[in-house]
């Protein structure tokens, strides 16, 4: 994702956000494990996937809107707003991965915050498949909160 991929109300995307090495995927694949099925009447696949090619562009819009319902249960804030999602992706077959990290490798929702993410995202339509793949490289930080949470926060 780029900073052109943010509105202005999200917090810009710079190198330190993005993951260097060291992911660890958490849950599985929900869609299909075949190939495209027949396109259905309305141009997707049998399996939900579009039947042509991906528009990344309206995924990756549907995708942060749905990120935005998932809140740090500690923090009155989407994840996405506290900047804990450094990448959204997709294949030529409507599979999503979505890189993110936690605020903290101790986080007592570290195993169910990711697992929620990915099953938000698998329940889009058009969306064949997604993984979330957890990464502690680079750590987050305060830095990395969008503007408009910070107001929200009282952080200035």
């Amino acid at each position: 994702m780029t900073t052109d991929d943010r509105t202005q109300h999200d917090a810009p995307l710079d190198d330190s956000r993005m993951p260097e090495s060291g992911s660890e995927s958490i849950g599985s694949n929900h869609g299909s494990a075949g190939g495209a099925g027949a396109p259905d009447e309305e141009g997707a696949g049998a399996d939900g996937a579009p039947a042509g090619p991906v528009d990344e562009e309206a995924l990756r819009d549907l995708v942060i809107e749905t990120i935005k319902t998932v809140y740090d249960p500690e923090i009155p804030v989407n994840i996405y707003e506290l900047g804990m999602i450094y990448d959204i992706s997709f294949d030529a077959e409507a599979n999503a991965v979505v890189t993110m990290t936690l605020t903290s490798p101790s986080c007592p929702v570290a195993g169910s915050l990711p697992l929620e993410v990915e099953d938000k995202v698998n329940g889009i339509e058009g969306i064949r498949s997604a993984r979330v793949d957890l990464v502690w490289d680079p750590p987050w930080t305060p830095d990395k909160i969008s503007e408009a949470a910070k107001l929200e926060l009282g952080i200035f």
